[in-house]
């Protein structure tokens, strides 16, 4: 590992121009090539303390042995020069897209004499038309076979050609009228290229003046009593509007654009391009890239122009190009691609209307791309069992942990305390035994003391459960307060902030549903009554969302309880690393690990399903009435009871006997509600912001379809909705 202040330039020594520079490691080898306006500053970031650098930067300056520059007279010309070397180089620390290599094209071969139509793939050729790129070669072939009817062009290869010419036969596409046969004379050079041509308009989205030319020559031909060639051009009609109802509509003013969505998490991204011709979709691609530095949006699109673009000219470039977010200088950038274009280019970013809609469309399709490029990597038995064993590696643990359990803490500024747990189980997430706790032993901000308390819960349950079922050898002893009760330190019971299915909830019963295949065979996680145990099941790693702090917590908890046998982490969000007990520096997992890459997942979902609870909690509390006091009365009834009323001011004005008329309300019941009322303090009036008048019929949050008296009225904007 190299120290950077060994090739550190001298003061004086860089130009404070714009400029080009390389990091070379120990090898010569060029390990990262960027732009700057300024060399001078742009440099300088590069040399300052290593604590305060990106952890990628960071391994990035140690990696290097030396760095060069080359000054250029403007940004446009540093921005071609570093797409050039990144190109020449292929630098391990540059954002670099994945190639689209494997999507087809529809290609137009103008350079030869008799143009071909086919389908190619791989790097573009000089002279040759492009058209896509396609998600499917067959989709391809389908829109050829339609147009081939009205523009006959050449399809075969250079050998068909060639034995037709010899033969003085043509090919069975010559016969039945979809060639237009050069190769036995039955058209000319001049002729056959300019069918191509009008291919290429047609396929370029300039199809409504030719559509309009044959429907012309239709009715003249109708005119003139000539109906088979009327009904032969009819046809041809039909199957260019078939070929063009592929490609929907997507903008009305036949616009030709190119939008650009970008996903991202802090390893990787996912870049989706939309190619739109003549208002239609043409053409759609995709890439995933490592995110090997650290970088913005702006720059990922400024990437993604420069793979784009970078090889482009003429019209391949479109007047129009719209992004999620502008780099940053964007005019460079938009010079750049006028020069490409040799006109004019907006890059902008959708503000509202069609063009803003089909942008989240394609944003969509960009993280749907990036979860599926997870999916695909987590399905895979080989790298999870890969992942789990880098873990293992990575933290000294005598076996692969097969079950992990990882938790976080989420809050509204102090209010609202809940944490969360998610359990994955050979690398995979096991939904039905997520669970989740409402943090009890104190009020207020605390993240680390939250993390004790949770921990703490849950291995005394762990704890209680070995006890009750005998489990425990002689002389062993149990936790602290091994026995408590599961609304005290288990999960979150029934009723309070169970979730829906598919969450990980709490069942309604407060049982679990079963943990593995073992327990379903043989029981033996089960109790005498054949109900699956709560928290039996230890995990071989506790992973927590945090550093340090959170790591100790964690650990010092376990120990309280006796409890060595089961190993913890940390995974601090920011920087990526991972923390152990008692180690003053993390362990630092390679960035293309799967172990890391397995860590994380583990930790997003965590964070996922607590900030999920604690905006449920959130809402729930904010939608509070007083009916909610009253006990044994569930939604059904409050909204039967709203309903009938129209509010709880009118509720709170009625007497027992009308409550009773209510269906499902008893005497009983009544005389419970009336008291509740009796007793709850009413909200202040509702007021019509438009009008300033106070509505006097119905207390404010109160409609048929609530459930009680809103807890918002009166809050400051910054408590409703605003999380940390």
């Amino acid at each position: 590992m190299a120290d950077p202040s060994s090739y550190r330039p001298r003061p004086g020594e860089i130009p404070d121009s714009p400029g080009v520079y390389r990091f070379r490691d120990e090898h010569r080898r060029v390990i990262y090539v960027g732009k700057a306006k300024s060399l001078r500053q742009r440099l300088a970031n590069y040399f300052q303390d290593l604590a305060g650098l990106h952890p990628r930067t960071r391994s990035m300056v140690t990696t290097a042995a030396s760095v060069e520059w080359t000054v250029v007279s403007t940004e446009v010309e540093a921005l071609q020069l570093e797409y050039s070397w990144i190109k020449e180089y292929d630098p391990r620390f540059n954002v670099k897209y994945r190639d689209d290599k494997s999507y087809p094209y529809l290609a137009v071969t103008m350079n030869e004499e008799f143009p071909r139509v086919q389908v190619m793939r791989g790097h573009k050729k000089k002279g040759v038309r492009y058209f896509g790129p396609y998600a499917h070669a067959w989709a391809i072939r389908d829109t050829v076979d339609l147009l081939l009817r009205v523009f006959p062009v050449r399809t075969c290869s250079a050998g068909v050609f060639k034995n037709a010419a010899r033969t003085g036969r043509p090919c069975l596409l010559g016969y039945i009228g979809k060639c237009s046969a050069p190769c036995v004379g039955r058209i000319t050079p001049e002729d056959h290229r300019e069918l191509a041509e009008e291919f290429c308009d047609f396929m370029a989205g300039r199809t409504g003046t030719y559509l309009r030319r044959l429907e012309r020559r239709m009715t003249q031909a109708a005119e003139e009593m000539e109906y088979e060639r009327a009904a032969r051009l009819r046809d041809d009609i039909g199957a260019l509007k078939k070929a063009m109802e592929k490609s929907a509509v997507v903008l009305a003013d036949a616009t030709d654009a190119d939008l650009i969505a970008v996903a991202e998490d802090e390893l990787e991204a996912a870049v989706q391009i939309f190619h739109v011709r003549g208002g239609r979709v043409r053409g759609q691609r995709g890439w995933v890239t490592d995110k090997v530095e650290e970088v913005t949006t702006g720059a990922l699109v400024e990437h993604a122009l420069q793979q784009l673009y970078g090889e482009e000219s003429g019209d391949a470039v479109p007047r129009e190009v719209l992004v999620p977010a502008l780099p940053e200088p964007v005019e460079p950038v938009q010079e750049w691609l006028a020069g490409r274009r040799g006109a004019n280019v907006s890059l902008r970013v959708p503000q509202r209307g069609d063009k803003k809609a089909l942008m989240e469309t394609v944003q969509r399709n960009a993280q749907q791309s990036l979860a599926l490029h997870k999916t695909k990597r987590a399905s895979d038995l080989t790298t999870r069992s890969r992942a789990l064993e880098e873990i293992a590696e990575a933290l000294d643990l005598d076996s692969a942990p097969l079950r992990i359990e990882c938790y976080d803490i989420s809050h509204l500024q102090g209010d609202d305390v809940v944490a969360s747990m998610v359990v994955f189980e050979d690398g995979l997430q096991r939904k039905s035994e997520y669970r989740r706790f409402q943090i009890k032993g104190f009020a207020g901000q605390d993240d680390v003391r939250s993390m004790h308390e949770v921990i703490s819960r849950r291995f005394r349950r762990y704890l209680a459960e070995k006890e009750r079922t005998g489990e425990w050898a002689d002389g062993e002893e149990t936790g602290a307060d091994g026995g408590t009760a599961r609304t005290a330190d288990g999960a979150v019971p029934a009723g309070e902030g169970a979730g829906p299915a598919g969450e990980g909830a709490a069942p309604a019963g407060g049982g679990t549903v079963p943990l593995t295949a073992t327990e379903v065979i043989d029981g033996a996680l089960k109790d005498e009554e054949g109900r699956p145990r709560k928290f039996a099941y230890p995990p071989q790693l506790v992973v927590v969302d945090g550093g340090q702090p959170q790591v100790a917590a964690a650990r010092r908890a376990l120990d309280e309880l006796g409890i060595d046998d089961i190993a913890v982490c940390g995974l601090a969000k920011r920087l990526e690393e991972v923390w152990v007990p008692g180690e003053d520096d993390p362990v630092v997992l390679p960035r293309t690990s799967e172990g890391l890459y397995l860590l994380q997942r583990v930790r997003d979902e965590a964070h996922r399903f607590a900030i999920t609870y604690q905006r449920t909690k959130r809402a729930k509390r904010f939608r509070a009435g007083p009916l909610d006091d009253v006990p044994r009365l569930g939604d059904t009834r409050k909204q039967a009871l709203i309903k009938h009323f129209g509010s709880v001011k009118r509720l709170r004005s009625a007497t027992i006997e009308q409550i009773q008329e209510v269906p499902g309300i008893g005497r009983k019941t009544a005389e419970t509600i009336a008291a509740a009322l009796a007793g709850a303090v009413p909200a202040g009036p509702a007021v019509n912001t438009a009008t300033g008048e106070i509505i006097e019929d119905e207390e404010p949050g109160t409609t048929a379809g609530s459930a009680g008296e809103s807890a918002t009225a009166g809050l400051p904007d910054e408590r409703r909705g605003q999380e940390t």
